[in-house]
């Protein structure tokens, strides 16, 4: 039998103290209060790190100022809060030792649920803000495997150099001057579509059909060149194809050429867009839809890229505000409704006045449809107020994580073009060297303190 005395002397990282059964009796779910049970020395290992039977001292690797919170509770059955621990410390604190957060005593609870749920709130924000273009290590060891393949390809170096040089705009001067012209070509596109929709720089022939003016189209040429150009070299240099696939700026890169290789091929063998029919509806469709051009601004814009990562991963807030939305429109256009109706002034159905009711929630105001009598104009003004706290309740959230998504996409640039600078054999070595720290850390982590005072398991020996 370990425990035929009354008292036991507990070790707590050279803190003594000595403890009577009976008070460790009163709370038998607890560690100290599970000791008590124990009926072998494997058992007594299992909840505590050495023991010396002769003395009866059980010796613990934990926080000694923490323990004179669980003394007083042992004592008083209420626990209190340690202020120079954090939440998440306090928490393995009290776990450590079996005790449960129910016994806090009624000063700290409410100290201590607060200070929980902000922590909560504070990694649910971290974790939400997780982006195809995050600055994780995940994401720079992906960059790093990517830059080791093309130590196995032919010319490696050299396609790895050019591949950096238009992926990375701030990687060298000629990756700055690339950017220069793509996106120069880009605008001129972009001038050219809008150009070409004028109708001072419309031709029509003897039919009647719209033909496209002979510089614009030369430019039109030269701009669906440069596309191509710029996509099959970047198929060509990717250190994985399958990767390229599933990038979002490459598909932008891919469906912004699409549609005219389409319409060519159209034209040139079936016929123009009015012998078409329907078809030639689609095919018009389809030349409508090089306005997705402008987006490949995003590829030299960090704004632009962290623009859509909040977008992407804003989508509680943004479900948040269309939800407030929808049910203010749907109140107020009610009321406007019911105000309204007798008045022949656009309010003649419910679905109407949700138009009205979008407008005014979102602050538009077209001025089409407007209230006359008192009561709408009353419903008009509390939609408007409505709307305005509505709108401005996540605009916070959401700046916030555009601020965040900016600053990983700025330090994913740097990190890209650091790593495109080092040699292959560098990158590896980091890569390894980053991991076997990582490692390391992690099993000094599990060993705890090194400071046991020369004791080991089963040594018998004081502390």
């Amino acid at each position: 039998e370990f425990f035929e005395e009354d008292v036991i002397n507990i070790n707590v990282g050279g803190l003594r103290r000595r403890l009577s059964s009976s008070a460790l009796s009163k709370f038998p779910n607890t560690r100290l209060g599970r000791l008590l049970s124990c009926d072998s020395e494997e058992s007594i290992l299992q909840l505590c790190d050495d023991y010396d039977v002769s003395a009866r001292e059980f010796y613990f690797d934990r926080n000694p100022g923490f323990f004179l919170y669980v003394l007083h509770f042992y004592q008083t059955g209420k626990l209190h809060v340690m202020e120079e621990l954090c939440v998440f410390s306090f928490c393995q604190e009290i776990e450590y030792w079996g005790i449960n957060e129910f016994f806090l005593d009624s000063c700290c609870s409410y100290r201590y649920h607060e200070r929980k749920l902000e922590s909560r709130h504070h990694n649910w924000d971290e974790e939400s803000e997780v982006s195809s273009v995050d600055t994780s290590p995940d994401e720079i060891s992906d960059i790093n495997h990517d830059l080791l393949r093309y130590s196995t390809l032919r010319c490696g170096n050299v396609r790895k150099r050019l591949w950096l040089t238009m992926e990375n705009p701030g990687y060298s001067i000629p990756s700055k001057l690339f950017s220069f012209v793509s996106i120069s070509v880009v605008l001129v596109s972009i001038a050219t579509m809008c150009i070409h929709s004028m109708p001072e720089y419309q031709e029509v022939d003897e039919n009647g059909n719209v033909l496209d003016e002979p510089i614009l189209h030369k430019l039109e040429y030269f701009c669906i060149s440069w596309f191509t150009f710029e996509v099959s070299s970047r198929l060509l240099l990717s250190p994985s194809p399958r990767k390229f696939f599933k990038h979002p700026l490459n598909l932008i890169d891919i469906v912004s050429v699409l549609p005219f290789y389409f319409t060519l091929v159209v034209d040139l063998t079936v016929g123009s867009d009015s012998e078409l029919g329907n078809l030639g509806k689609v095919v018009q469709v389809f030349r409508l839809m090089r306005i997705f051009r402008v987006l490949k601004l995003a590829r030299h814009s960090t704004g632009l890229r962290s623009l859509g990562a909040t977008l992407k991963h804003s989508y509680r807030e943004v479900g948040i505000l269309l939800l407030y939305l929808a049910v203010g429109v749907s109140v107020f256009s009610g009321v406007a409704y019911t105000a309204e109706k007798e008045e022949d002034v656009g309010f003649d159905t419910i679905p109407a006045c949700w138009w009205w009711g979008t407008v005014s929630m979102t602050t538009v105001g077209y001025g089409d449809v407007v209230p006359v009598t008192v009561a709408g104009k009353l419903a008009a003004s509390g939609c408007i107020l409505g709307g305005i706290l509505v709108v401005a309740l996540p605009i916070t959230i959401i700046f916030n994580k555009f601020s965040h998504f900016y600053r990983k996409q700025k330090a994913l640039e740097a990190a890209v073009r650091n790593s495109g600078k080092k040699d292959p054999e560098d990158v590896e070595s980091i890569s390894s060297h980053d991991r076997d720290s990582e490692a390391l850390s992690e099993s000094s982590m599990g060993r705890g303190s090194p400071d046991r005072r020369g004791l080991t398991p089963g040594s018998h020996h004081t502390p």
